[in-house]
């Protein structure tokens, strides 16, 4: 066996033990040691088979490497010191046998090799390997060359400590930037709260102390043991999650997708319980880099303030006998008063929100905070001061903006018990961005957005109604509870309810803004749910929403949570389309709530107005009225009440101007609801639906609505809200002409060839929807309600139309949603008698599509 071949053969026995050692959980900080210590071991012993130790050079390890840390599949990061810029030709031989041997040993080696003087140059010149240079270890060779750069790179003039920290300080801003603590495949690494940020804690602070480890920086009185250890602790379950990502994917991957979450969760020991083994997983992960984050911002600006003097000369202004502003800080000028006073824990965030300039908590109070946060005997609201600071938070105009403030440094959570249980609690899936606590922060966030001027324009409801409320507090208490009984089991929003009247009661809010917290928690969904996923053309949607609802009061508070909860569910979640429904219906529930139930709608009188409108319309472009009172006659009474007047007109239009037997297809340059609008005018034929659902999939667009009816003479008369992937409305000429082509030529024949449906995502894979087919009680008479929730797969709706051809069903409108790798779509039927469906025939309908959508998924 050759050498490297048995280095390699060794390197996979370690491998084998470590992970032995990993699962009967051996302390991570040894196995990561052990690694380091054994490719010490290989690389000294490598360095003296192929005689490097006669050059005068010498082996340095750098980076993590150099800090002694090693994962699985961790670089080996090298610098090679040498004692001249050109070495000679066996030097060079040599060290590309070593090199090469490294590779054909299986390990991942970064090399450079230099001397000492272009070394420092170069350090000089780019932080990166100036940090690499401050955790340089000498490994073998030529002492004296280390030992001159050592001593080189802790000179003054190698890096100042106030340029160190600002170069080091911009590079993290610079990396938070491009990412968020709480994706939903999180970079172990380079997230915000990830080990950069533990490392960047070390790096400023070694470099101003010359300290080897963190260890070191408690001697310097820059650490306090106790963030020591939380530190080491952070780190240690941060290299735990990065051991079982190296394992599993066997490479050096440090993201955790989706198709590893589960693995890591088990090879970490997690199992499934109330919540799933990789829920409870990240839920500790989210927790850890909360607490990194806050500690890396309270030791950056310690050092900022203790080594560099910035903050020293920041202005101060007095706020009363125990607070000032310094800067954008505020600061607490008695050292015990958080401990011997509990509500001014409370009190510091509401002095925070009165003075505008106040942005943050300067890091000697965040000290005092976290240590009085810690020593809390029970939950803050248990106190009748607290309670009190606490009501004067709700209800000051910038009281969002403390509780953002109190969620980012733990005091929500130390306020409000349940607010602790849903503290980096995540939902597997792909609806849900960000972690329960999370998701409501910003929530909160969107609420008080409601209020900026320049948010208008985007939420124009919103900004009226926000001001119209009678208590924004009552909004901003729904708003806390409405998903903190997640996890739990059972049903989160009416668990939340009882949560909320309960904090009602104990905080002092009469009955009735009790009833109507709770009433807000247990309703919170109804208006996302029939807004996306019923039919708001139909008064009897309307009218039973609007008996859920009671009043126009309840109605606003409704509709600003529901707009707050959708856009903070993920970034993708709103749009144009998903505004314009709920302003549909905010405004027809408001109209019925006015009128009052003893006053229905006349359905001919609507239909009458609506052809008015439209002839009106149709007459300023030329069209003649016998004309379209030719083709209204053949069009059924429910084409009229489920359009707009301009939709009837430009329909028209183009059907009395369509000389032609052949397919009519019409994609409107104008949104229809945020969307754009495709129409289709066509000689009904088996499986149209299908048809064009498959032609839609191969073009990657999504249909958010459908209209399906037919003529008396059996043309169909289908109408599609569609949409781009990212929820914006197709604008570009040509991509509407390509799909308005690609349409007419799939129904222009009779059996068309199809394109094949798309592959399904990585991302798609880890997921398992299963089918479920549900009929609801009908409102319209003759006709079936039908919902299915699926995976959403490619194809999907291709599929179920099919089905629905096979089974004989006649499909008469649909609501089409998608919440992240889940299709929750709604379906009116009927048979083709014109009948809903019998018991038997929603059976058969039901196995039809399980066992169609089973297979293809």
């Amino acid at each position: 066996m050759n050498t490297a071949l048995a280095a390699k053969t060794t390197l996979l026995e370690l491998n084998q033990r470590l992970v032995e050692q990993y699962e009967a959980k051996h302390p991570i900080a040894d196995i990561v040691k052990q690694r380091s210590a054994f490719i010490d071991d290989l690389l000294q012993q490598a360095w003296k088979r192929f005689q490097l130790c006669e050059h005068p050079m010498a082996l340095v390890a750098v980076g993590g490497y150099g800090r002694g840390e090693l994962l699985p599949f961790s670089d080996i990061d090298l610098l090679i010191l040498t004692q001249q810029n050109e070495v000679c030709d066996t030097t060079k031989a040599r060290l590309s046998d070593l090199i090469t041997y490294l590779w054909d040993s299986g390990l991942e080696i970064g090399h450079s090799v230099r001397t000492v003087s272009e070394t420092l140059i170069q350090g000089k010149a780019d932080i990166t390997i100036a940090t690499n240079l401050i955790e340089a270890r000498f490994l073998c060779g030529k002492n004296a060359l280390f030992d001159d750069l050592y001593q080189q790179i802790r000179q003054e003039d190698f890096w100042p400590s106030a340029e160190f920290y600002n170069a080091k300080k911009d590079e993290q801003t610079q990396r938070h930037s491009k990412a968020s603590a709480f994706d939903l495949e999180p970079n172990i690494k380079t997230c915000p709260g990830g080990l950069r940020d533990i490392q960047t804690i070390a790096w400023v602070a070694m470099r101003h102390f010359n300290a080897a480890n963190l260890t070191e920086l408690v001697e310097h009185d820059f650490l306090e043991p106790s963030e020591l250890e939380e530190l080491i602790e952070c780190q240690n379950y941060l290299w735990e999650i990065r051991f079982a990502l190296h394992t599993i994917a066997n490479r050096n991957e440090n993201r955790l997708l989706f198709d590893l979450q589960r693995q890591v969760a088990s090879l970490l020991g997690y199992e499934d319980a109330t919540q799933l083994a990789v829920e409870q997983m990240m839920k500790r992960y989210y927790r850890t880099v909360r607490r990194v984050m806050e500690l890396n911002q309270m030791l950056l600006q310690l050092f900022k303030r203790a080594t560099l003097g910035h903050i020293k000369a920041l202005a101060i202004q007095p706020i009363n006998e125990h607070y000032q502003r310094r800067g954008h800080y505020i600061e607490v000028l008695d050292d015990n008063l958080f401990s011997s006073q509990p509500e001014e824990i409370l009190r510091l965030f509401l002095h925070a929100i009165k003075n505008s300039n106040i942005q943050n908590i300067y890091a000697p109070t965040l000290r005092l905070l976290r240590k009085a946060r810690r020593g809390l005997k029970g939950p803050l609201q248990d106190n009748p001061a607290c309670r009190k600071v606490f009501l004067e938070i709700l209800k000051h105009p910038r009281g969002i903006v403390a509780f953002s403030m109190m969620h980012k440094h733990g005091i929500l959570s130390s306020y409000l018990p349940a607010w602790r249980k849903i503290e980096g609690q995540m939902q597997f899936d792909l609806f849900h961005a960000y972690t329960v606590d999370e998701h409501t922060h910003r929530l909160l966030l969107n609420i008080e957005r409601f209020s900026q001027a320049e948010q208008k324009d985007e939420f124009p409801l919103g900004a009226v109604l926000i001001n119209q409320l009678p208590k924004k507090g009552l909004l901003v208490l729904g708003a806390i509870f409405h998903d903190i009984a997640k996890g739990r089991g059972g049903d989160h929003s009416k668990l939340g309810a009882t949560d909320a009247i309960e904090f009602c009661k104990l905080h002092g809010l009469n009955d009735h803004d009790g009833r109507l917290v709770a009433w807000l928690v247990e309703n919170h969904l109804v208006m996302s749910v029939t807004a996306q996923r019923r039919d708001i053309s139909d008064p009897e949607v309307v009218a039973t929403f609007a008996d859920k609802v009671h009043d126009t009061v309840h109605l606003s508070y409704l509709y600003c949570l529901t707009v707050a909860d959708i856009c903070a569910t993920n970034e993708k979640t709103w749009n144009n389309w998903k505004g314009s429904l709920l302003r549909d219906l905010y405004f027809s529930t408001q109209r019925v709530l006015a009128r009052g139930k003893e006053k229905p709608v006349d359905e001919q009188a609507r239909v009458e107005e609506i052809q008015a409108k439209a002839q009106k319309e149709l007459i300023r472009r030329g069209i003649k009225p016998k004309d379209m009172q030719a083709l209204w006659a053949r069009f059924k009474p429910e084409y009229f009440l489920r359009h707009q007047p301009n939709q009837v007109a430009w329909h028209s239009e183009a059907i009395i101007k369509h000389n032609s037997n052949e397919p009519l297809v019409l994609i409107s340059k104008h949104t229809t609801r945020g969307g754009t609008e495709l129409f289709i005018y066509s000689q009904d034929r088996p499986k149209l639906f299908a048809t064009v659902m498959t032609v839609l999939d191969n073009k990657n667009i999504n249909v958010h609505d459908a209209n399906i009816m037919t003529s008396i003479d059996n043309y169909a008369l289908d109408t599609f809200v569609i949409l781009e992937q990212d929820g914006e409305p197709i604008v570009q000429l040509s991509r509407i002409q390509s799909v308005r082509k690609a349409i007419e030529k799939a129904l222009a024949t009779e059996n068309p060839k199809l394109p094949k449906f798309r592959k399904l995502a990585r991302i798609m894979k880890p997921f398992n929807v299963p089918t479920q087919v549900s009929f609801l009680p009908s409102i319209r008479q003759g006709t079936s309600m039908m919902e299915l929730i699926a995976l959403d797969t490619p194809g999907l709706l291709a599929k179920v139309g099919d089905i629905f051809y096979r089974c004989e069903i006649t499909l008469l409108a649909a609501k089409i949603t998608t919440i992240g790798e889940r299709a929750e779509d709604f379906f009116i039927l009927q048979t083709h008698d014109g009948l809903a469906l019998n018991e038997a025939q929603q059976q058969h309908l039901a196995n039809a599509l399980n066992i169609a959508l089973t297979q293809s998924s």
